[in-house]
């Protein structure tokens, strides 16, 4: 490995927790969890009492309504934890519940036996209607809410539910309502306000891209409008008092001067774009992946005699750096192997840096739309400049991303004008909220 001269080793970096917003997506996986896992609970409880009835109820029919509810509420825990087909797993359940409440008196066999006991699917009603709450649109789990303790008072009031009469049944069915009512409310209430946050997030995203290109534009005018002060007022002064032969030449020659200032003002961003050599990108990199904690194992290879414009160095450092503090976030502790490669003149660009950890990885679609680190301060950053990221990770088998200069792709350059957003007052901090 070549380590370019002049790298010190920095301080570790202090280990930043990211937050964990509220959100939609997040209070769904919440609900599903504790929702299931409070049916489990409920489901264990009832179990002996259903155990108890078996022999009341009609072969086989007690038997396979039992392993469909209980087998059910086991299934559902499984895939709540592993976030599969969970709320379709529990919209299922609830119409099984139902169609068991409505069979009852089919298949009990002996009435008298439920006068004192309750029948045991009574006791899972609240269990079903949060189910309900969960899995059907709230017009839909409004109705299951008053449908099935209304259902199940009807079959007990029946001599087949223990026919205890219609005070007694009425009681239950109310108890059973608002039971269900209030767990309903409950968790509408959470959806309602994760939907205001993601919304508030969203508009905030919306003013910051319009806060950059706005920022972008008022940069270029006044390059522009310096120039149009320092030449071209200049040059039509001149013209405008020239009276000799030598005088017009020269208002002439400033002329054109000045019209040269106003065609490279229009081709030029309005950041340097002096060229800066690869090696020296090269060193603040290996410089700040000694500086973590963690530090990461670096490669280098043919970075001596690479030039490239000051803000595509300013934007691949950048992404780069984003790209090793998200895996320092969230791929691991120490136990997780880092890398970071940097490579000059390879096949693919210019410029192609590796950042490679074998952590924990993730699934990048299930990333919330409100962390900014892959879309804002690596993709859309290096498109601004005419680059490329590409992001390889799965569950449990590291994160890969590798950056390009050039793209190569024309679909992933941006204008030149909105390379402002790397030298933005606002980019500091939403670089920090982006690595979060």
């Amino acid at each position: 490995m070549s380590v370019p001269s002049g790298v010190r080793p920095g301080l570790p970096l202090e280990s930043v927790k990211p937050r964990n917003p509220l959100s939609r997506a997040r209070i769904e996986r919440i609900a599903d969890r504790t929702v299931s896992a409070f049916g489990l609970v409920f489901g264990l409880q009832t179990l002996p009492t259903a155990l108890g009835q078996l022999k009341d109820l009609h072969e086989p029919w007690g038997v396979v309504w039992m392993i469909a509810v209980f087998g059910g509420l086991a299934l559902t825990v499984i895939l709540a934890v592993v976030q599969r087909g969970v709320k379709i797993a529990m919209g299922v359940l609830s119409v099984v519940y139902l169609a068991a409440i409505l069979t009852w008196p089919l298949i009990a066999d002996d009435p008298a036996a439920f006068q004192t006991d309750k029948p045991w699917v009574w006791f899972l009603c609240s269990v079903f209607t949060a189910f309900a709450a969960v899995a059907y649109p709230l017009w839909l789990a409004i109705a299951y809410t008053f449908l099935v303790p209304i259902a199940y008072g009807v079959v007990r009031a029946l001599p087949a539910g223990g026919g205890v009469g219609f005070e007694l049944a009425a009681l239950d069915t109310i108890y059973a309502i608002i039971l269900g009512g209030v767990i309903l409310a409950i968790i509408a209430m959470m959806r309602q306000a994760s939907s205001a946050v993601d919304t508030a997030q969203s508009q905030a995203l919306a003013r910051y891209a319009n806060a950059v290109r706005q920022h972008a534009t008022e940069v270029e005018r006044v390059q522009v409008d310096a120039i149009v002060h320092d030449s071209v007022l200049t040059t039509l002064l001149s013209a405008a008092s020239a009276r000799t032969i030598e005088q017009k030449e020269l208002a002439a020659a400033m002329a054109a001067d000045a019209i040269g200032h106003l065609h490279a003002a229009e081709a030029a961003t309005p950041e340097d774009q002096t060229a800066v050599g690869l090696d020296r990108l090269t060193e603040r990199l290996v410089t700040a992946a000694n500086a973590f904690s963690s530090p990461f194992a670096v490669d280098v290879h043919d970075v001596e005699v690479h030039t490239l414009p000051v803000n595509v160095a300013e934007a691949v450092y950048s992404a780069t750096v984003q790209a090793m503090v998200n895996s320092m976030q969230h791929a691991g502790g120490p136990e997780v192997q880092r890398s970071v490669s940097i490579r000059g003149g390879s096949p693919a660009a210019t410029v192609e840096v590796v950042v490679r950890d074998d952590g924990r990885g993730f699934t990048e679609s299930e990333v919330p739309a409100e962390r900014l680190g892959l879309r804002i301060s690596i993709r859309d950053r290096l498109a601004k400049v005419g680059g490329r990221a590409s992001i390889e990770s799965e569950p449990g088998a590291g994160t890969t991303v590798t950056i390009l200069w050039p793209s190569g792709d024309q679909n992933a350059l941006g204008g030149t004008s909105a390379a402002t957003a790397l030298h933005d007052p606002l980019a500091p901090a939403v670089a920090t909220e982006a690595a979060e």
